[in-house]
């Protein structure tokens, strides 16, 4: 995927004055895959989240000298996927839903584990519906905590709280049974699945 192309306009256009380009780019070589995987896995079609990332990329080039802090930029990005995949979901309600295939591939040996026995794990996070998908992808890919979950997606921290019951509980019926972590077939990984994450954990809340 190309940096999306800075205005015209732009100051970091101008001669000598190149920080912004140059800062913008580097923070993308760094966060791109991770983002584009984020980006599919709330989607749920890798075309469309092309397309997702690619605007929600505009939006923080445009707001970088607003957005500097490394934490403050990812969350942006975070919040710019979520708005733009929700209203992807609005103008496409009735559409039927393709599963993933395959998590983008991403920059290290290490990540790849989600494009072989785990992509089966992360179809059916795709056929989860769109807001416990979405509260899945940033609590337990994303590691945030449930009041950063909340911020981003503008809820409470009760809904995301039952949410990601909801959406643990659909994953535990849906994920095949040779992939479940409670039958120790897979091995776990850096990021473990979602369900077994949270397997042990109080459900504290029901759907709301």
């Amino acid at each position: 995927m190309t940096p999306p192309a800075p205005p015209e306009d732009s100051p970091g256009t101008r001669t000598g004055t190149g920080g912004r380009d140059e800062e913008f780019a580097t923070w993308l070589h760094v966060r791109q895959g991770a983002l584009l995987r984020t980006a599919t896995l709330l989607c749920g079609d890798p075309h469309e989240a092309q397309d997702v990332l690619q605007t929600a990329l505009a939006k923080l080039y445009l707001s970088w000298d607003r957005v500097r802090e490394r934490d403050a930029l990812d969350a942006y990005v975070r919040r710019a996927l979520v708005n733009e995949t929700t209203s992807l979901w609005r103008r496409a309600w009735r559409r039927r839903e393709r599963p993933v295939d395959e998590v983008p591939d991403g920059a290290t040996t290490a990540d790849r584990y989600d494009l072989g026995e785990r992509a089966e794990v992360w179809r059916a996070v795709s056929s989860l519906p769109p807001r416990a998908r979405s509260v899945v992808v940033l609590r337990y890919y994303e590691q945030l905590t449930e009041a950063e979950t909340a911020e981003v997606l503008g809820v409470s921290v009760g809904t995301v709280k039952s949410q990601a019951h909801r959406g643990l509980a659909l994953l535990r019926e849906r994920t095949p049974a040779h992939l479940d972590p409670r039958t120790g077939s897979v091995a776990a990984g850096p990021e473990s699945h979602p369900a077994n994450q949270h397997s042990n954990r109080p459900e504290k809340e029901e759907e709301r």
